[in-house]
This record gives C-alpha cells, structure tokens and sequence, in this order.
C-alpha cells in the first residue's frame, strides 16, 4: 500500500473544498495516508526524495510550484468511473489486411 500525503499550500483558503477533494481521491486510490501537509514544497520534496511518502496528493495543478520534481496526482483529474485494471482493458480487433499481390 503506497504512502500519500495531501499537500495544500499555506495561501490556499477556505481549506475545507481542497482537504474533501484529495481525501475523497486518497480513499478512492487505497493509499495510506500520512496526514495533510501545509508547509513548503521543498520540505514536502525533501521527504518525499528520503522515502517517506510515495505520492503526493493536491486538489488543484494550479496549486503546484513550476519546476516541481517527484510524483504528484491530481484529484480533479481521476475519472468518474472506475479504471480497469492493468491487463483487462478492452482489446481492439485484429485488423485485417489485403495480400500483397506481385
């Protein structure tokens, strides 16, 4: 089970619509969560690059810093139906091709 943690930058206000969207995204994806970080990125990095935490989880992309480096997911992103899993997704017909006549 990964470890995420929910990164909402400091100046993000009210705190409350970003916290559901990444909490409802966590508990959708299975991850352990670590808890709600508001401090700065490099510190979230830091932590991230030392193995603690293996995803970061944000409400927006427009919360991210430019430049940014590891792993991160958004939750407005991930669809509303369920993903399929690695090996059952629908495989396309064979498509038939004319010989080639010489």
């Amino acid at each position: 089970m990964e470890i995420a943690v929910i990164w909402v930058p400091a100046g993000i206000e009210p705190l409350e619509p970003a916290l559901s969207a990444c909490f409802y995204h966590t508990c959708r994806r299975g991850y352990r969560l670590a808890g709600v970080v508001r401090a700065p990125w490099e510190t979230l990095e830091q932590t991230m690059i030392d193995g603690e935490v293996d995803v970061v989880v944000i409400a927006d992309r427009a919360h991210l810093p430019a430049g940014r480096s590891p792993r991160v997911e958004v939750a407005a992103e991930l669809p509303d139906r369920p993903l399929p899993v690695a090996g059952q997704a629908r495989q396309m017909a064979r498509r038939r091709c004319r010989p080639h006549v010489r």
